[in-house]
């Protein structure tokens, strides 16, 4: 039996360490906003934060994220209300949207250690992440417009 910090609940559930984070989060614990994309943490559809860190969670052990906290997601807020998930909305990045999440996800990682990212920082970054339909540029508006609202939130402007 593992427990999981999943999202700041505790989680017990019955898998092999071996199992990837996403199966679990996915088959076990029924937390679909984690996507299966390449199954080779090749794609980013399956980006997770472990310890705040972002981790494929289609190719990442389960086993590692004992006595970790997980946040997918669902765990950046369920109303949709963080700058990140408004200025997502507010570009139209979806379109078909299921890389989003891991986009997401990613984004935020940029976010936290760097406040003013340039687009050759969002390049870098986000360049694991791919999107089929070619969000990119809509992304990227996202990204810089969620780091403006955070800087002034944090004062940091």
């Amino acid at each position: 039996m593992l427990e999981l910090n999943i999202n700041n609940e505790i989680h017990q559930v019955e898998a092999p360490d071996d199992m990837p984070v996403l199966w679990v989060l996915r088959d076990l614990l029924k937390k679909t906003g984690t996507k299966f994309g390449c199954g080779m943490g090749q794609c980013g559809a399956c980006t997770i934060h472990i310890n705040g860190q972002a981790m494929r969670a289609c190719i990442t052990p389960v086993g590692v994220a004992k006595n970790a906290k997980i946040t997918t997601i669902e765990g950046v807020s369920r109303k949709g209300e963080h700058p990140i998930q408004i200025a997502w909305k507010e570009n139209n990045v979806p379109q078909c949207g299921y890389c989003q999440s891991g986009q997401i996800m990613s984004a935020l990682t940029l976010l936290e250690n760097n406040k003013a990212p340039t687009d050759e920082d969002i390049n870098n970054h986000m360049s694991g992440n791919i999107c089929r339909c070619g969000t990119y540029p809509r992304i990227k508006q996202a990204i810089k417009q969620a780091a403006a609202v955070l800087a002034t939130d944090t004062g940091d402007k």
